[in-house]
């Protein structure tokens, strides 16, 4: 399936963003690097020449070398910028945090942030490049992101101080914690600035907050300890003129009214552990729902019939002729190949529902 319509994609998802009435749902199918390893990839490129829809712009020539993020190498243990050690047992997949640098206090004594005109945190950057990449991407008619590196503030001092340390350190009211909340906002607003510097479209703030049920952390604690940074965050993105992309994984329902009403315009959110009704009745209309589509029950472990069922109904139940809806499946190793293909019929056939 091709689309054939007046609207470039750019223009096609700012009218999905804006409530605006787009010609179709923007969908995005995400092949996590991982997956060329555990399928044959020649059985992924066949898949992909056959949904252009999803894959536009496909040339088998630019997956065939791919390289994994340095904290996504197996066997190659990555410190990044904060000091911070990265291990994965799967190339392709970001590994976790095993060496927290300020897991005791006494260590905040010598500690030194990274600079942020010279590291997003994660790894080095040449923002000067980046002003250049974006520029090229404007002049192709692209749209153009900035992103915080994930888990740019509650995950960062997680990994930062270990994710008990942090909890104990919040109900503790640890006097260091707040200077340490405060320096790393004014790393990330430093971030913020280089995007707005680089007129880049969209700002994304991507942080997992929720686990299997309910958030990481109390919502008092969030309030007090994480949400001002948010609020500061978007505001000088808003203030910047630009649309602000939140994404969490897990459940954040308990989380999700506070995110909206400090200014978010697009928030990538789980369907069914958050549920698709819960969604329809509270953020419909109200912010545009990237959704996030199901990757731990019914795309592994369904029927291609019940893949198809899932996708209509949050098609039907969070989508409008208004716009308000984008979705997004990100393919990861273990599902098997009629369900991936599944997945692409139903995200090329119902983007086109309100059509």
């Amino acid at each position: 399936m091709s689309v054939s319509n007046s609207l470039s994609q750019k223009e096609n998802l700012l009218k999905a963003i804006r409530f605006e009435k787009p010609d179709y749902i923007p969908m995005t199918f995400h092949i996590n690097e991982a997956c060329f390893h555990s399928y044959q990839p020649d059985d992924l490129f066949e898949l992909m020449e056959q949904h252009p829809f999803l894959f536009p712009n496909f040339q088998k020539s630019n997956y065939i070398k791919h390289s994994f993020a340095q904290n996504a190498r197996r066997d190659h243990p990555y410190t990044d910028d904060f000091g911070c050690i990265w291990k994965t047992t799967t190339d392709g997949i970001v590994g976790s945090v095993h060496d927290h640098p300020l897991s005791d206090w006494e260590n905040y004594k010598t500690y030194l942030f990274p600079n942020p005109e010279y590291s997003t945190g994660l790894e080095s950057i040449d923002w000067i490049e980046f002003e250049q990449n974006c520029q090229i991407r404007h002049d192709a008619g692209e749209i153009v992101y900035g992103s915080l590196r994930h888990g740019h503030t509650f995950l960062q001092l997680c990994d930062l101080r270990g994710y008990e340390n942090l909890l104990f350190d919040m109900m503790d009211e640890e006097p260091l914690l707040s200077d340490l909340i405060s320096k790393l906002e004014t790393f990330n607003l430093s971030q913020i600035s280089h995007f707005l510097k680089a007129n880049v479209d969209i700002i994304r703030i991507p942080e997992d907050l929720g686990m299997q049920r309910g958030p990481m952390l109390s919502v008092d604690n969030f309030l007090k300890y994480i949400y001002p940074a948010y609020q500061h965050l978007i505001t000088a993105s808003k203030q910047g003129g630009k649309i602000v992309h939140m994404h969490s994984d897990g459940d954040i329902r308990l989380l999700a009214n506070y995110i909206i009403d400090a200014g978010v315009d697009i928030f990538n959110i789980q369907d069914l552990v958050n549920g698709i009704d819960w969604i329809c009745e509270n953020l419909k209309g109200r912010v545009c729902v990237d959704l996030d589509i199901d990757r731990q029950s019914i795309t592994p472990f369904g029927s291609p019939a019940q893949i198809h069922s899932l996708i209509r109904e949050e098609v039907a139940k969070i989508g409008s002729k208004d716009g308000g809806l984008t979705m997004i499946y990100g393919l990861y190793p273990g599902v098997p190949l009629k369900n991936v293909k599944a997945v692409m019929d139903a995200m090329e056939q119902y983007a086109f529902y309100y059509n």
